[in-house]
């Protein structure tokens, strides 16, 4: 019975097929088509193409160096460098080094990361199907078209992706309205890597909107007890080195691997004063956004502060594409605004890429440059290595991306209504 529905389901798509790419209804049946595509691309890549020894043996001297009784953060490192995450990193990273044979089965490590987009992939569409805003056609860009997010997967073993996939976990927990649950994930999250924080801007606002201050306390409770579980073992031993290791917010990158300030100097891009306009433009480009594209009510945005049942305009009630838009575009502001991005930081906010191009109105002739934004955007980085060419492109695909955020959100305006002419009108003779 269940297969005769299914077949008479993909019959009906192939009549309607071009409604179906273009229709974001057809979402969940694309993205099983492409979920199952996918899985065969994994293993292609796996059995293909040459695995490439970047951090992961790294992180496998790392996190033995816990699993042999070391406490003291400042004393765990790789041949990389020491180890610069938080305690959430070592935990699942040790999971990884004990089931793979103490870090020496790579072969496996690749089938556990390509589990791993999989999963990833099926919480991201998750995400698109409950906004219901981009055209399916979009994911096939999204999925079989990216060579360097299968790269990073399941050639290169970054942590990156563990942490963005735990990310749309408590996304997908956000649009079910369990925030507590989501909030705990989010918080696993960073734990993993600290560049989950460009969500947290956002996620205040929503916290704030949802709960007001006092309610919004509990959540954030929630997001700092976890950490200080996770810690708590590196905390009771050095505390100061636990906490200048793990949230470094300082540390200084490498300017040979940057992929967006390529077209600066050296001396500039290690400049601190570069970094501070880095900071304020990111703040006032949150601040904007905040005022003016986040904050829909008729009240001062002061008015987040009250208990939402106090206010005297309620706020709109919570849609999936008020929460996707709020996260999405606070971490893209991040990322716009970051020190230096190196190649795995891509997926940071790849699968995001589709909704912040197809979230506002799109007519038929716009959706061609959207298509050749996310090429370009793609071409960018998989150049190896940067170019001023490539940095200045990346630059200026990021630009035109918040541009049409910017004016493709903007509320519209009220209607206008001419106000009552309190002249008597005037009265024919004939009238008389």
């Amino acid at each position: 019975m269940a297969a005769g529905r299914g077949a008479a389901v993909l019959r009906r798509a192939w009549r309607e097929r071009r409604v179906a790419l273009l229709e974001p209804s057809y979402t969940p049946l694309v993205a099983a088509c492409l979920c199952l595509a996918e899985g065969g691309v994994n293993l292609w890549v796996i059995r293909r193409v040459p695995y490439t020894e970047i951090d992961w043996k790294a992180y496998m001297e790392e996190v033995e160096g816990f699993a042999n009784g070391t406490l003291d953060y400042t004393q765990l490192k790789g041949d990389t460098g020491p180890l610069v995450y938080p305690a959430g990193f070592v935990y699942i990273f040790l999971g990884l080094y004990y089931a793979t044979g103490r870090g020496t089965d790579i072969r496996l490590a690749q089938y556990l990361f390509a589990g791993l987009y999989l999963l990833n992939l099926l919480l991201v569409f998750r995400i698109y199907c409950r906004t219901n805003k981009v055209p399916p056609y979009v994911f096939f860009f999204m999925c079989c078209a990216s060579y360097r997010i299968h790269s990073i997967f399941v050639l290169r073993l970054f942590n990156d992706p563990v942490a963005m996939a735990i990310l749309f976990l408590a996304i997908n927990l956000f649009l079910e309205e369990r925030w507590s649950w989501g909030c705990l994930l989010f918080s696993l999250a960073v734990s993993v890597k600290m560049n989950i924080l460009l969500f947290a801007p956002g996620l205040l606002f929503l916290l704030l909107q949802r709960f007001g201050l006092l309610g919004c306390i509990p959540k954030l409770c929630i997001c700092a007890l976890l950490q200080v579980i996770l810690g708590l073992p590196f905390l009771l031993v050095n505390p100061v080195g636990y906490l200048t290791r793990s949230f470094d917010l300082g540390r200084q990158f490498q300017f040979k691997w940057t992929v967006n300030w390529r077209f600066l100097p050296e001396e500039v891009f290690q400049n601190r004063a570069f970094h501070a306009a880095l900071l304020l433009a990111h703040l006032a480009g949150l601040g904007l956004f905040a005022l003016h594209r986040w904050h829909r009510s008729k009240e001062s945005i002061l008015a987040l502060l009250k208990d939402p049942a106090e206010r005297k305009h309620p706020s709109p009630p919570l849609t999936a594409n008020n929460i996707v838009f709020v996260l999405f575009s606070s971490n893209f502001l991040g990322v716009c605004c970051s020190r230096s991005l190196h190649y795995q930081f891509y997926v940071w906010y790849f699968h995001t890429l589709p909704y912040l191009l197809w979230c506002t109105p799109t007519a038929k002739l716009a959706h061609m440059p959207k298509v050749l934004l996310l090429g370009v955007i793609e071409l960018c980085w998989n150049t190896y290595p940067s170019t001023v060419c490539s940095s200045l492109s990346l630059h200026i695909c990021h630009g035109l991306v918040l541009l049409q955020l910017w004016y493709g959100t903007a509320p519209l305006p009220a209607p206008h209504t001419p106000p009552l002419s309190r002249r008597p009108a005037a009265v024919s003779k004939k009238a008389q």
